[in-house]
């Protein structure tokens, strides 16, 4: 199934599914605030919002305008304890995405009321070059914030993380300057080529952000802590793809996971003849299995030549590996998954965090090489 049909048949039944009942959405609403899970690492976590302008190219979408715009949230240790906990987002976004993504009965409000765990622009901890940087891209039409729980628990085990908004991909991104800016490539996204052109416009995002993180004039104040040797990138359906694309743009980008994303160009695999030798994970829903339904990752997982592994979480569907299937229990509503989704959470978590530390820090990860007793739903498809 192309992605723009697969997000729209399975995430607005997922999120928007919040609406059927519109009564359990309005009354779980009413008694309890959505909420992330507590990360699970020893550091407390920061949040902190940049601005970044790419004069070098044109947007994609907008080729009127002659810059390339992102509004990036970086994630981070801090020693702090306490602080003004990060907006998951504004109401005005909230709305904005409730409008564009057409869920009726739902509060327009609903995602600026999230719980989070991050303090906003709370210093930085840690020693010079010595913090891995992860970068996490969402899936198509989605915000940054909807890979929060997984980025405030990658930092608070130790981990730099730079969660990108692509801009004119989703319905509702603010700047600085009060500006708020649409779905601009949603206006295009019938036509078949459309997803090779988003994954290869999202690598280029994704290295323009490594280089105003690593280089020498840096945007954030601590590119200090980042180790620019160490980077991961991790994404969720089209920022999964996405994270190919980058790996195979970027020679920066160490080790690299795709969450649940058809990697369907409408041509040829993103993957070059020479293949892709840095170490890779597919991880999905059963969907994905090999021989199922998304024959495009059997290709993908044939041009990666080095370390790999396909893993499949039973009882999973897309959203799943995102917040969205933690808000849609909250609320009472059935997105077909039989793994709940703090569950799924804690599995997507663990994986992702596994997949880093082998390859960035160089420690064992069991749980990568053979099926865990902690994790039966977890099958390790392939490996090598």
């Amino acid at each position: 199934m192309g992605e723009t049909r697969r997000w729209r048949a399975v995430v607005v039944a997922a999120v928007a599914g919040l609406l059927m009942p519109a009564t359990a959405v309005t009354a779980a609403s009413a008694s309890e605030p959505l909420h992330l899970v507590a990360p699970t690492g020893p550091h407390q976590v920061g949040a902190t919002e940049l601005y970044l302008k790419d004069t070098s190219r044109a947007d994609p979408w907008v080729p009127e305008q002659n810059a390339r715009e992102l509004m990036v949230t970086l994630w981070y240790p801090t020693r702090a304890r306490h602080g003004t906990a990060t907006e998951y987002l504004s109401a005005g976004e909230s709305r904005l995405m409730v409008e564009g993504k057409r869920l009726t009965g739902v509060d327009p409000e609903i995602f600026s009321t999230v719980r989070t765990y991050a303090f906003v622009d709370a210093p930085p901890a840690g020693r010079r070059h010595s913090l891995p940087l992860i970068v996490l891209s969402p899936g198509y039409t989605q915000p940054r914030a909807t890979l929060s729980a997984l980025a405030e628990d990658l930092a608070s085990h130790g981990y730099v993380v730079a969660g990108v908004d692509h801009t004119y991909e989703t319905h509702a991104i603010t700047f600085p300057d009060g500006r708020v800016t649409g779905c601009a490539a949603c206006e295009q996204d019938g036509e078949r080529p459309f997803f090779g052109k988003l994954y290869q416009s999202r690598a280029a995002d994704v290295s323009f952000v490594i280089d105003r993180l690593t280089g020498r004039d840096p945007a954030w104040r601590g590119s200090r802590l980042i180790d620019a040797s160490r980077i991961g990138m991790s994404g969720h359906s089209a920022g999964g793809a996405s994270a190919i694309a980058a790996m195979v743009r970027d020679p920066r980008i160490d080790a690299g996971i795709d969450m649940d994303g058809t990697t369907d160009t409408g041509g040829d695999s993103m993957i070059p003849a020479a293949g892709l030798a840095r170490p890779f994970l597919l991880f999905g829903s059963p969907d994905h299995a090999s021989g199922g339904r998304d024959a495009w990752w059997d290709k993908d997982w044939a041009g990666m030549t080095g370390w790999k592994r396909w893993i499949t979480v039973a009882g999973t569907e897309h959203a799943s590996f995102t917040d969205l299937g933690l808000f849609a229990d909250q609320l009472g509503i059935d997105i077909g998954a039989t793994t709940p989704g703090i569950r799924a959470t804690e599995i997507t978590r663990r994986y992702n965090r596994a997949m880093f530390d082998k390859h960035l820090r160089h420690r064992p990860q069991a749980i990568l090489n053979a099926a865990s007793p902690r994790f039966p739903e977890v099958a390790i498809v392939a490996r090598s």
